[in-house]
């Protein structure tokens, strides 16, 4: 039977609506992309200058193994890491394609997001070409340093202008999502190093947890402590499971009917399984299991945004890549 003209209207309403959520999910997620990329290569490149007797190549093929990219045959170098998961322009999982895609996201939902975070957006996107010239010029730390302090304004203005609608609880849900995979991604790093203290220091730093983590600890660096802050803290919010649970608020707020049994969704059921795996585990746990646990972590995100997708979105309009994926 042919639908009557509302039913169409209807029907169209609703898919722009999921177009425009789903546009909103992706620019959250972009841009902690790219400010969390932008920090685990500068702890990457840190490490390597720091310490003489790091391997160049063998520290290079654990990144590119940690971002969940393919290492090719051959001799690989630190500036390879910069050029391909910094300045390339057609990886989304780099720094700069990542900051690409989310501006494209948010130029298809002008309508939603407020003036103020389209022009830092966009303003971002053309300061871009003149990153390589940065990097030559001032060296790549002063170029991740400006991605970080574009990536900050942004969200500040994303929680200073946009109001507590459903809009704004997609693109915090997306912020979230990455930030759980990129934090985990980052631990990994540290996993793979083989567990120093400097280590530890050089991760706390990269997430600006450093002196959120003296006055916590009172200067007492360990691997159970730092471990314990960085994935069980629940005021700092880089924290995994402060992310876990922003997720997994979201999620509730999206929902707010579950029914009489359980949750209403697959996400809600990821999201808490994964929390709940945190929270009644115990630090020295989670250090002996450290693999492992930051392995499940990245599925978790993984299977999380295709039960995002399926439940919420209807086009794929919305310019989208998986984390750690080269298109």
């Amino acid at each position: 039977m042919r639908p009557s003209s509302n039913s169409s209207s209807s029907e169209a309403g609703a898919d722009m609506l999921s177009r425009i959520a789903e546009s909103l999910y992706w620019i959250g997620r972009y841009v902690e992309r790219a400010e969390d990329t932008a920090r685990i290569l500068d702890v990457h490149l840190q490490r390597i200058l720091a310490d003489p007797w790091t391997n160049e190549e063998t520290a290079v093929r654990s990144l590119f193994g940690v971002m969940g990219l393919p290492v090719e045959a051959g001799q690989v170098t630190s500036a390879q890491v910069v050029d391909l998961l910094g300045l390339d322009s057609r990886n989304p999982s780099s720094v700069v394609g990542a900051l690409a895609a989310a501006r494209e996201n948010a130029r298809g939902c002008r309508e939603i997001v407020s003036s103020e975070m389209w022009e830092c957006l966009n303003a971002t996107y053309h300061g871009l070409p003149s990153a390589r010239r940065t990097v030559e010029q001032q060296g790549v730390h002063a170029f991740f340093r400006w991605v970080r302090d574009r990536c900050a304004v942004m969200a500040g203005l994303t929680d200073a202008t946009m109001s507590r609608d459903e809009g704004w609880v997609f693109l915090v849900l997306g912020r979230n999502i990455e930030r759980v995979d990129m934090t985990a991604r980052l631990l990994r790093t540290h996993e793979r190093a083989g567990g120093s203290i400097p280590s530890w220091l050089t991760l706390l730093r990269s997430s600006g947890a450093w002196e959120t983590f003296l006055r916590t600890y009172r200067g007492s660096l360990d691997d159970r402590h730092a471990a314990e802050f960085l994935l069980l803290d629940r005021l700092f919010p880089r924290s995994v499971f402060a992310a876990l649970s922003a997720a997994e608020g979201c999620l509730a707020d999206l929902e707010p009917d579950p029914g009489r049994a359980g949750v209403a969704t697959d996400a809600q059921r990821i999201v808490g399984r994964a929390r709940t795996g945190l929270e009644f585990r115990g630090a020295d746990e989670l250090i002996n299991d450290l693999g492992p646990v930051l392995a499940s972590l990245e599925h978790t995100c993984s299977q999380v945004n295709d039960a995002v997708s399926r439940r919420y979105f209807r086009h794929t309009s919305a310019v989208t890549w998986s984390s750690g994926a080269v298109a």
